[in-house]
């Protein structure tokens, strides 16, 4: 194994709506779908997929859900001898989908809520990467950050959700990645992108990832930022598109490849994931993203 994720697992019951409903408002929408998600599996499954080895560390219920959530992460191979079932049900995520593929969702944390720090693995061998979200309880993403810092991983953390800064769990990270509203959260509101991102520098990341929808990515470094355009997609759904990005990074991260070379990769993956309805199940393989690489934009 080389990447390690430690995060949530979730099933997820999604209605395409002819709009997302305002507080208070009802909409009528399609048959609704129960499908494997979670930041954590999503991400498992997307560096999977991307050709990397994977194992998942988190948890799931004994109920019903627990096959949807946990079908995904079989499928794309991702090793599961650290996943726990706990005594709580499996985590659940509410997704509405308008006609134009924006998404607003609503998650039921289940199990994620129970994770611990006696839960993480004993030992770090044959690992190079850490990926971590923030659904788990941030005691326990905290632990997991220090741990494989101090065996010498390279820890890449999504801040997502948006939430107050951690310098702790900043100091221990190598490579951040947020969207602008965890940006926010983690720098503070307005300003320059760019500045903002710098910032966060200063708190120990040795590089800061930006997405930014369609308008592609910002990555500052130390040494200097690295801008890149989205690639152009008609959108359906784009519920699993961060989570896509950040997995496939990782993945050509941890085979070596250089970050700007990773960056593009992931930014295609990420844009080809919004082509398909669904998080795990519209995420492309190693060969689609090679394609998509090899075409002229």
């Amino acid at each position: 194994m080389t990447v390690l994720v430690v995060g949530s697992v979730n099933a997820d019951l999604t209605v395409r709506a002819e709009r997302i409903p305002a507080p208070g408002e009802t909409v009528l929408g399609g048959d609704a779908t129960v499908s494997p998600g979670g930041k954590g599996a999503n991400q498992a499954v997307a560096a999977a997929l991307a050709g990397a080895r994977v194992a998942l560390c988190g948890a799931v219920g004994g109920d019903a859900f627990r096959e949807a959530a946990l079908r995904g992460l079989t499928r794309a191979g991702v090793g599961l001898d650290h996943l726990h079932t706990l005594d709580a049900p499996t985590g659940l995520a509410l997704i509405t989908v308008s006609p134009e593929g924006e998404n607003a969702i609503t998650v039921a944390s289940g199990a994620n809520a129970h994770v611990m720090s006696a839960h993480l693995p004993e030992g770090w061998e044959g690992f190079t990467h850490l990926l971590l979200q923030g659904e788990l309880p941030p005691e326990v993403t905290c632990e997991a950050a220090r741990r494989a810092h101090a065996a010498g991983l390279t820890v890449v953390l999504n801040a997502a959700p948006a939430r107050e800064p951690d310098p702790d769990l900043l100091a221990h990270t190598d490579h951040l990645i947020v969207n602008e509203h965890e940006l926010a959260a983690l720098a503070g509101g307005g300003g320059d992108v760019e500045e903002a991102a710098r910032s966060l520098l200063e708190l120990g990341p040795q590089a800061v990832t930006v997405t930014l929808g369609a308008e592609g990515s910002l990555t500052v470094t130390p040494e200097a930022p690295h801008r890149l355009p989205a690639y152009p997609v008609p959108p359906v759904d784009t519920t699993g598109a961060g989570d896509t990005f950040c997995g496939v990074l990782v993945a050509w991260l941890s085979s070596g490849r250089p970050l700007p070379e990773a960056l593009s990769a992931a930014t295609v993956a990420a844009a080809l994931a919004c082509t398909r309805p669904g998080a795990q199940d519209a995420m492309p393989d190693l060969a689609e993203i090679r394609a998509a690489l090899a075409r002229p934009r």
